[in-house]
């Protein structure tokens, strides 16, 4: 397992743009499949947003988002990103970052490892 540190919430208006980041605390997290979900009400699951695998050469994002977030990665910062754009009055929720050995895991929900989570708010 690797530890998880998410930051970039905030708030912004709705169109804008923000990006999260999600810093890893293992060297060896350049090797783990990483991705961000989201929960967006108390009481909710935490919906998938986006992955990308250890290399980088495979992103798959759920389609609410697509075309208007974008997911990467720096492996030798251990750090991955979420590129928000035209965010949406329905993109307010905890953004959680979380990171497993298998893309599929990661994909799933099934992730060994998840962050706090980072608060992002949109107004209209």
């Amino acid at each position: 397992q690797v530890q998880l540190v998410e930051s970039g919430g905030g708030l912004v208006q709705a169109g804008g743009s923000l990006r999260l980041s999600c810093a890893a605390s293992r060297r060896t997290a350049s090797l783990y499949a990483m991705g961000w979900f989201r929960r967006q009400a108390p009481g909710k699951g935490r919906e998938f947003v986006a992955a990308i695998s250890w290399s980088g050469d495979n992103e798959h994002y759920v389609d609410s988002v697509k075309g208007r977030f974008t997911i990467s990665r720096e492996n030798a910062k251990n750090t991955v990103y979420l590129q928000m754009n035209s965010l949406k009055p329905e993109d307010p929720a905890v953004y959680y970052c979380a990171a497993d050995l298998y893309f599929s895991s990661v994909v799933a929900g099934r992730s060994g490892s998840w962050g706090q989570g980072t608060q992002v708010t949109v107004s209209s």
